[in-house]
C-alpha cells in the first residue's frame, strides 16, 4: 500500500470525513504529502533540544513525542511499544531511527504553516454568495508531518504505515 493510499485511509478514519468522496480524500492526501515533501527539502535553522522521558502510554493512547517550548520530548515507553510492533511485523527499523522520525515529526508540526496548508487544500467550509470561509482539513497536518519525518529520518518503513498498524490496520 502506498503512502497516498495510507494517507487516504487516515483521512477516512478521521471524524468529519466519513462522508467525503474517495476523490476528495485522495486530492487532499496528495496535497498534504506534497507539502510534507516541500517542508523536508528546507534547511534546518532551528536548534532544538531533544530529551527523553518515561511514559507516553496510557489507556488507548500512545504519545511518542511532543514539542514543548523549543524542546522535543521523546517518551521511552511509547518508543519501546513502537519498536516492539516493528519487530513483530518484521520491519527493519531501529530504535534510533524511530527516535529520529519522532523528533522530525514534531519539528514538522513546529514548522508547518497551517494557514498555507489550508490554502493549498482549498476546502470551503461555508459559502454565502461570493463570500467563502476556508475550512480546516482534520488529519492533513499529520499526513504532512509523517511525510516530513519519513524523508528526514530515513526510516525504512513509512510512519503512515506504522500509524496504521498502531490503530489496528494493515
Amino acid at each position: 500500500m502506498s503512502d497516498l493510499d495510507l494517507a487516504v485511509e487516515l483521512l477516512r478514519a478521521t471524524p468529519t470525513h466519513e462522508n467525503r468522496t474517495d476523490g476528495q480524500l485522495r486530492a487532499w492526501a496528495e496535497i498534504a504529502l506534497a507539502y510534507g515533501d516541500e517542508l523536508a527539502t528546507g534547511t534546518d535553522s532551528d536548534d532544538v533540544q531533544v530529551v527523553e522521558r518515561e511514559g507516553g502510554v496510557s489507556d488507548g493512547e500512545l504519545l511518542l513525542a511532543e514539542y514543548q517550548r523549543g524542546m522535543v520530548v521523546v517518551y521511552t515507553e511509547a518508543l519501546q511499544r513502537v519498536e516492539e510492533l516493528a519487530r513483530a511485523r518484521g520491519w527493519p527499523v531501529t530504535r534510533e531511527a524511530l527516535r529520529r522520525a519522532a523528533v522530525a515529526h514534531e519539528l514538522a508540526h513546529h514548522r508547518l504553516d497551517v494557514r498555507e496548508l489550508n490554502r493549498r487544500l482549498g476546502h470551503t467550509a461555508f459559502r454565502l454568495g461570493p463570500l467563502r470561509l476556508r475550512g480546516h482539513v482534520a488529519g492533513a497536518e499529520e499526513i504532512s508531518a509523517h511525510r516530513f519525518a519519513h524523508l528526514r529520518s530515513g526510516l525504512a518503513v513509512s510512519p503512515l504505515l506504522i500509524t496504521t498498524a498502531l490503530t489496528g490496520g494493515k
